[in-house]
């Protein structure tokens, strides 16, 4: 017996918000079995399309075809605190039928509704240990769990739904390192069609085939993240090469048409001179200059058009060359001496229990502050940014500091970039603003867009800018899981600004391919009280996190 393949594909797509803001016009895509990693860099419609193969937006035009069920993760999660774990999953009724039906009432109702599906709870209860949430239960609600476990809460559902199309978006975002490695594992065994937008690189490299969306269509390549990143250079090298011969045919072309213009005079003036000394009649010097006119014009149009046609080969290499400006950061003001003291923590009680007896941050440190979920992080930061008080305990911070929180939400939407960045700098004047945030790639325009209506790594981008642009310039940088909902182009541009920044900073984070991209000098696993960790024991941890179940914890 033939099985129907299971394949999701989109023909003709068309999609634009209701202000008229065109995302897909005549979009093409077809997904087949396995796992597909979609990129592509911020705002070009990486949620959105996954949302119309959902069938949650409507297209414009174009049609959205399935063959079998889709289950979609959204990358922004909001759960009903109040709902209890199996209502999450789907199975609340199903589990009510079942315990009045072991409690003696014969209702032909409770039995319709259990069906086959007399193990319900045991499947549950299975999928649930296999995301490390076999501590949780089926009556839990969602308010007793933390958001990393809510993200994992709803993968539950899916997998225990069976759906044949999955399409996680951004499922990493706030999960710790053993719920990441559950989801890794997750991913790695579904037997359908899988497609993940994504930043994280260990993820990545766990897809069969990565689909790029860039400038309103898809392009393929076969196997991971890192041989994308290997084809993709190799391309961008062969159309810079394409450029750069484009270019030297425009300048041939330019030269030669020159020397056509040239030819034609030096024609004219033969022409002239012979009829003037009366080398040859006049009717032969008319005859003469028409011709060389003629055969000159001839010879200027086929070098014109040549010009025209190189020019067209110049455009066209120019466009495959994608645009990769990187942030530039120049703060001589946050250099910080190698030994000057820069935080110093005695003796803290953090809020919620967790503790740090001792804690130093000296000169132009690079601290990467790791651990699970709910241990206390985000806690830490937000005491030494001075956003909540220690229940007991001191916080001495030495120098300027500011702190980047994972929500973003330090701006103000209802103003423009300009205007945010001049709350922060009210002493700098509106062109030294200007200059500033060029280099944060807000140039001319952009830089008075409100920032509600940014996308979120330009969110993220104008942020860091307000941040950095501070006054005093911050000699110390706190930031919160910073790589959240950032594309990869994106986080290489934080990367690049962080490389440039002289100043001290304390990174929180799960991402450990970007925490090593940042010549982190000391590695701290929060869990309980900080303890010096490596990259190597982190990933020990990884890949150990399968072997035992999780336990509930609050996000904190």
């Amino acid at each position: 017996m033939s099985h129907q393949p299971v394949f999701l594909s989109a023909s003709s797509l068309s999609f634009a918000w209701p202000d008229g803001t065109e995302v897909f016009d005549g979009l093409d895509v077809t997904v087949g079995p396995g796992r597909t990693g979609l990129v592509g860099s911020n705002g070009s419609g990486k949620s959105t399309l996954l949302k119309l193969l959902a069938g949650e937006l409507t297209p414009t035009a174009g049609a959205v075809r399935t063959a079998g069920e889709v289950g979609r993760l959204p990358q922004n999660l909001t759960l009903d605190t109040g709902r209890r774990v199996d209502g999450i999953l789907g199975i609340a009724r199903k589990r009510a039928a079942l315990h009045a039906i072991e409690a003696g009432d014969p209702a032909e109702e409770h039995f319709a509704m259990v069906g086959d599906d007399w193990d319900v709870e045991e499947r549950a209860l299975a999928v649930l240990d296999r995301l490390g949430l076999g501590a949780i239960g089926l009556d839990r609600t969602v308010g007793e769990v933390s958001g990393g476990e809510s993200v994992l809460l709803r993968l539950a559902a899916l997998l225990l739904a069976r759906p044949e199309v999955l399409l996680l978006d951004e499922p990493t975002n706030n999960l710790d390192l053993q719920a990441r490695s559950r989801l890794y594992e997750a991913v790695e065994s579904w037997s359908g069609v899988l497609v993940v937008v994504s930043h994280d690189r260990e993820l990545l490299e766990r897809v069969d085939r990565i689909a790029d969306l860039h400038e309103g269509g898809v392009s393929w390549y076969g196997g991971p993240w890192s041989a994308y990143e290997e084809a993709l250079a190799a391309e961008q090298e062969a159309a810079e090469r394409m450029v750069r011969a484009a270019e030297a045919d425009v300048q041939r072309q330019k030269r030669e048409l020159a020397d056509a213009h040239m030819k034609l005079a030096r024609r004219r003036r033969y022409a002239q001179k012979s009829f003037e000394n009366k080398v040859v009649p006049r009717i032969v010097a008319n005859n003469r200059r028409s011709q060389a006119q003629v055969s000159a014009g001839k010879h200027r149009g086929l070098h014109a058009g040549r010009l025209a046609e190189a020019r067209e080969r110049l455009d066209v290499a120019v466009e495959a060359v994608r645009d990769e400006d990187e942030i530039r950061v120049e703060l001589p003001s946050t250099s910080v001496p190698p030994g000057r003291g820069v935080l110093l923590l005695r003796d803290v009680e953090l809020r919620y229990g967790a503790r740090v007896g001792g804690f130093e941050v000296r000169g132009p440190e690079r601290i990467a502050l790791v651990g699970r979920n709910g241990a206390g992080k985000t806690t830490l930061l937000r005491t030494v940014a001075g956003e909540l008080e220690p229940v007991a305990g001191t916080v001495e911070a030495q120098v300027p500091l500011r702190f980047l929180p994972q929500r973003l939400d330090v701006l103000d939407d209802s103003l423009s970039i300009v205007e945010n960045v001049a709350r922060f700098a009210p002493a700098a004047t509106g062109n030294a603003i200007r200059a500033r945030l060029a280099r944060f790639l807000f140039r001319g325009a952009r830089a008075d867009q409100p920032v509600g209506t940014l996308s979120g790594g330009e969110r993220f981008r104008a942020t860091l800018a307000a941040l950095l642009l501070a006054e005093p310039a911050p000699q110390l940088l706190l930031l919160d899981e910073p790589t959240n909902s950032l594309d990869m182009a994106s986080v290489r541009k934080l990367t690049a600004a962080l490389d440039a920044y002289e100043g001290a900073l304390v990174v929180a984070g799960h991402d450990l391919a970007f925490l090593e991209s940042l010549g982190i000098t000391r590695w701290l696993l929060l869990d309980g009280e900080p303890r010096p960790t490596t990259p190597e024991e982190l990933r020990g941890l990884l890949s150990a996190a399968g072997e035992g179940s999780g336990t509930a914890g609050h996000q904190r």
